[in-house]
């Protein structure tokens, strides 16, 4: 639905009848939201990366900003709510990786030879190799380097990318990459295959005018343990391996290449290697930054917005020859947090209202909401009590004065209060996703049948790089949103009735950002997976209604174990094991709920 706003809006002209004489109202002002941006995205916090320095040192300057306001700790104490995270892998110093030819052993120079991912798995390994082509099974190409290859307690050795990938004809697409070239879609492959590892070559012949480079440890996206150690070697390492098979690496492409036939072949059984991957995860504690205000009940409206960012950007960049850069994350999200310090400084002015205010500020959104989704499975105040929750995510780059609105069918009455509120706004509104769930903070308190409003200007050339920087904010736009967002929130927060959360029936679509059930690859299947990793399994943090998930008596809190009879051991698996069904296929699904497993049966559906 579209809506188009037009006239003129004046927050501070809206509640004057409400003002109360002995305190003077301040309205919201572009040159204090402008400041707090400039701040969080100065140099010296460093892309408030979470797990770092910087963003505690953000979390305190928010804190302060909520105590000089006179807003109260919910506990009464601290305004800083502390949660545990794993922060991306390091590497450690017992790297160590050796391969024989036959009786004789070579050492492989580690970070100069050889790298592992920094989702692999660690620990010692040994064993025999076995070459498995670019390591695909594409089953609607009809093409598969796992046929008639036992690779099982063996090391995969596969090429980078994917076959034919600069021909037009091709059926992988030619052009552009197919998911089937994502190292974690070969990670899993691998793993379904009962491989014990993969060593991943670059694939030369198609890149022959590439450096042999190797990817930079913490420059690719993964789960935190695929479940399997994972290696990049230099190609003349492999080579050595070839040459002892009498095969060669460009041969072997080409002939793949040509038809796309199996070039698929087990090493001799001299060939051999042992590894020691030594890879560090740590955890760390981060704190989500909450201030109250209190009302005349015990009810209460949420305004949030994620502090954190990506830090020196690493693995989440987008310009990823800049990775060791900060990344200043100025509309991601200090543009978010600035609006709500500024909409607490001005209902910090405002006489006490029937419900309270609380304003959050969540850390480690960009690690998967995990601020957000530590708060409402660990509230401050009963959950129940929350009314409804708005949420900021980049809001500094507004265009053509057009905002975007999602969550809208959330809860009864929020349409009639937007319509009303469009009548006098000067802003024009596209209305998003209605269901509530999305990329952003919202999803976590959709999950908890908590009425969500998200507001967000839009992506950028500029999102996730070095270059989201403070000077490119519009923050009398901004201000103009943060009006609009004063207004619908103090009528919440006022109104005799509170809004009944809605579930909106699904549209069978992904979600943006990937939180519909499996990223948005293969049938519909329709969970919201809590992005806070179980030690294995993927939990759901809810599961829609009318789904395929929901007909088959999934609900939140399970953990998925199993999928068709496979073994799922994070959020990757399942992605990957989802895309390989078709609408209208059956599927048993285990899940572990309270501890114990459930078996149901699932039919899938197209997406629509």
């Amino acid at each position: 639905m579209r809506s188009r706003l037009a006239g003129v809006f004046t927050c501070a002209a809206l509640f004057a009848a409400a003002a109360d004489s002995t305190i003077q109202p301040k309205g919201l002002e572009a040159d204090h939201y402008l400041q707090h941006v400039k701040v969080l995205a100065s140099p010296d916090y460093k892309g408030r990366g979470t797990g770092t320095p910087e963003l505690e040192r953000a979390a305190h300057y928010i804190a302060k900003q909520f105590q000089m306001l006179g807003l109260h700790p919910i506990d009464g104490k601290n305004f800083l709510q502390p949660f545990p995270v794993t922060t991306n892998a390091r590497l450690g110093k017992a790297n160590r990786m050796r391969y024989r030819l036959d009786a004789g052993a070579k050492a492989v120079d580690f970070t100069k030879q050889a790298m592992p991912f920094n989702f692999s798995s660690g620990g010692k390994f040994a064993g025999s190799l076995v070459f498995a082509g670019y390591g695909i099974t594409a089953k609607e190409y009809n093409y598969d380097d796992y046929t008639h290859l036992d690779v099982k307690d063996k090391f995969v050795v596969i090429l980078r990318h994917e076959p034919q990938e600069f021909d037009e004809k091709s059926v992988f697409s030619g052009k552009v990459y197919t998911e089937h070239s994502q190292f974690f879609s070969k990670a899993t492959n691998a793993k379904l295959h009962g491989a014990r590892g993969v060593i991943l070559v670059n694939d030369t012949h198609n890149h022959s005018g590439d450096s042999d480079e190797l990817e930079a440890f913490a420059g690719t996206a993964g789960p935190s343990n695929a479940g399997i150690p994972f290696i990049h070697v230099k190609t003349a390492v492999a080579e050595a391996w070839m040459k002892k098979a009498g095969k060669d690496f460009k041969e072997i492409q080409a002939a793949i290449d040509k038809d796309l036939s199996s070039q698929s072949f087990p090493f001799p059984d001299s060939v051999t290697i042992d590894l020691n991957v030594d890879l560090r995860r740590d955890q760390k504690t981060v704190h989500n930054v909450i201030g109250f205000l209190p009302g005349e009940t015990d009810e209460h409206v949420i305004i949030g917005a994620h502090y954190d960012h990506l830090g020196l950007g690493h693995q989440f960049s987008m310009a990823p020859s800049e990775a060791g850069k900060p990344h200043p994350g100025a509309d991601d999200n200090a543009s978010g947090t600035a609006g709500v310090l500024e909409l607490a400084r001005y209902f910090a002015t405002r006489p006490k209202m029937k419900r309270g205010m609380v304003f959050m500020t969540f850390a480690a959104e960009e690690l998967g909401l995990l601020g957000s989704s530590y708060y409402v499975n660990h509230p401050s105040m009963p959950i129940d009590k929350a009314v409804a929750m708005f949420n900021m995510d980049m809001i500094g780059r507004i265009r053509d004065s057009r905002v975007y609105l999602g969550g809208l069918g959330t809860g009864d009455g929020f349409q009639a209060m937007i319509d009303d509120l469009a009548k006098h706004a000067p802003l024009k509104v596209e209305m998003a996703d209605k269901t509530g769930y999305g990329s952003s903070d919202h999803t976590s308190f959709t999950a908890k049948q908590v009425p969500v409003l998200f507001f967000f200007s839009g992506l950028h050339a500029d999102y996730h790089k070095p270059s989201d920087t403070w000077d490119k904010i519009d923050a009398p736009e901004a201000v103009k949103l943060l009006d609009f967002i004063a207004t619908a929130a103090s009528k919440v927060a006022s109104d005799p009735a509170r809004p009944r959360f809605v579930r909106v029936a699904p549209s069978h679509q992904p979600v943006a950002g990937g939180t519909s059930g499996g990223g948005g690859y293969g049938p519909y299947f329709s969970s919201i997976p809590d992005f806070a990793e179980p030690p294995t399994g993927v939990r759901f943090s809810d599961v829609r209604e009318g789904s395929p998930a929901g007909k088959a008596g999934l609900k939140g809190g399970d953990i998925m174990v199993e999928f068709d009879g496979k073994k799922v051991q994070n959020l990757y698996d399942f992605t990957y094991l989802l895309r390989t069904k078709k609408p209208g296929d059956t599927v048993k699904v285990r899940v572990l709920r309270d501890g114990k497993p459930l078996d149901v049966e699932c039919t899938l559906e197209k997406r629509k």
